[in-house]
């Protein structure tokens, strides 16, 4: 229970450190044209076939990228590592961990904010790299000391790709809807904490 209640408090925290730029930066330059949600694009959006099957088979890939960087670091203190072993117990705090500690924060900072802002001013293409880019170092830096320099580069590789077809998805296929990548990345990050929770990897 209480490392449901930390998650909760903590999930609170980092979507306020996450949107306080963001925010910001549309209160002085948006707030009259549209609402903060609308602007970063958590809004509603149209389903259909071939959105379903975009999200589900970027979903298998970000599962499937996961759980090779998993393996790669099984040895090396990771997000999911508080989770490590307490099996069901755990479920409730990896879902509310999965969904607003980690994926909501993130997909409003990046595919909310840094890519619509970007490609405001240079278009899409350049936009959905340069985000993609930030996303994997961002998730990758952090290793260069702890594996070296090959398998924190293919991290960072593992996760710019996961992020640029996140992006492209949201951007191309669903009108600038951040609630296809929330899925993908919410899904995704559960299957790392079950991992970790159950010891599969």
């Amino acid at each position: 229970m209480n490392l449901f209640i930390s998650k909760i408090v903590s999930s609170i925290l980092q979507i306020i450190l996450f949107a306080i730029i963001p925010f910001i930066w549309w209160f002085i330059t948006a707030r009259k044209k549209q609402s903060f949600p609308q602007w970063i694009g958590l809004k509603k959006m149209k389903w259909n076939k071939n959105v379903f099957i975009a999200v589900a088979s970027i979903t298998v890939a970000f599962m499937f990228l996961g759980m090779l960087t998993l393996y790669m670091l099984k040895d090396v203190e990771i997000a999911t590592s508080e989770f490590a072993g307490l099996g069901l117990p755990a479920i409730p705090a990896i879902v509310i961990y999965a969904t607003f500690n980690t994926a909501l924060p993130e997909e409003i900072l990046f595919r909310g904010f840094l890519l619509k802002r970007i490609q405001n001013k240079f278009g899409f293409g350049v936009a959905n790299v340069v985000q993609a880019l930030i996303f994997g170092f961002v998730h990758g830096v952090m290793f260069f000391g702890v594996v070296g320099v090959v398998k924190a580069l293919i991290v960072i590789i593992f996760t710019g790709v996961v992020a640029w077809l996140m992006g492209y998805i949201n951007e191309k296929k669903c009108e600038g809807s951040i609630i296809p990548s929330w899925i993908i990345h919410t899904i995704s990050n559960i299957f790392a904490g079950i991992c970790a929770a159950f010891s599969l990897i």
